[in-house]
């Protein structure tokens, strides 16, 4: 029902370029609360901005996203991926050099480094990433280019391959589609996995940024062995065991805490 509301939320004022409150109130047939709640979320979430009496549509050039497969991952697990993203931003110190790939948990914690990041140079292959750092003059960003994927945002195949291959960064940060402690990461596109077992032989050290909706899931093709990462970052809702099992194997593993999960959220994403 939650998301029933927000689509109708979101086309009226994809329509109509902004409304109120109570017209929004109106036409759900609910209170003004329930859409101020709805309207908090889906602005958190980077679907619409929220202002003083209501809501209006996003600028256009982050409207695009809203018609690729890239909307679906962007409204799930969101709490989880700002949690990690959080715990990311702490690793990182100005002066370095980052990858962030083009997961929407790599997104979050580009929201972040485009608030609060001096002095680092950004090297991505995703438009996402690239759009909300864009606004931080304090830092370089370095866009991969190559053939544009419309599905994820990101620029994959020969060219960008290539690209990769010329840089070295302090850390590459990434997420998955799915990961098996004892294996390692699984993806479904191979054009875009590339690019991750490219720059991971050209990392300092390589992060993993992996929810708990992840951990047990496997997919099309196998990307990175266990032995290429060097720390994962996870939520506390990850069982124990898997975490025993990545110490065991010598991995860095940090937990995120004291964040409120969406229990709507049951798909895997990246």
């Amino acid at each position: 029902m939650v998301r029933k509301r927000e689509q109708i939320i979101l086309d009226h004022i994809r329509h109509v370029g902004k409304a109120t409150y109570d017209e929004l109130a109106h036409i759900l047939k609910v209170s003004t609360m329930t859409v101020r709640r709805d309207i908090t979320r889906m602005a958190d979430e980077g679907r619409i901005t929220k202002t003083l009496k209501g809501a209006q549509r996003i600028a256009d050039d982050d409207l695009d996203l809203l018609e690729t497969q890239l909307a679906l991952r962007l409204s799930e697990h969101v709490a989880e991926k700002r949690a990690l993203a959080r715990v990311a931003l702490e690793m990182i110190h100005n002066g370095q050099t980052l990858f962030l790939d083009g997961s929407t948990t790599c997104g979050e914690l580009a929201v972040l480094l485009g608030q609060d990041g001096q002095g680092l140079t950004v090297i991505t292959n995703s438009l996402l990433v690239a759009q909300k750092l864009r606004r931080n003059r304090d830092n370089t960003l370095v866009l991969v280019g190559g053939r544009f994927d419309f599905d994820t945002y990101t620029f994959v195949g020969p060219s960008a391959e290539e690209q990769i291959r010329q840089y070295f960064v302090d850390l590459s940060f990434m997420s998955t589609r799915g990961f098996v402690p004892t294996e390692g990461t699984y993806e479904s596109s191979v054009d875009s996995f590339r690019i991750k077992q490219g720059i991971v032989k050209q990392s300092r050290q390589s992060v993993l940024m992996v929810d708990h909706s992840k951990f047990g899931r496997r997919a099309l093709s196998k990307v990175l062995n266990i032995e290429q990462i060097d720390t994962i970052i996870t939520d506390d809702q990850t069982p124990s065991d898997q975490l025993v099992s990545l110490r065991e194997k010598g991995k860095t593993v940090l937990l995120a805490t004291g964040f409120k999960p969406n229990f709507e959220d049951n798909k895997s994403t990246n």
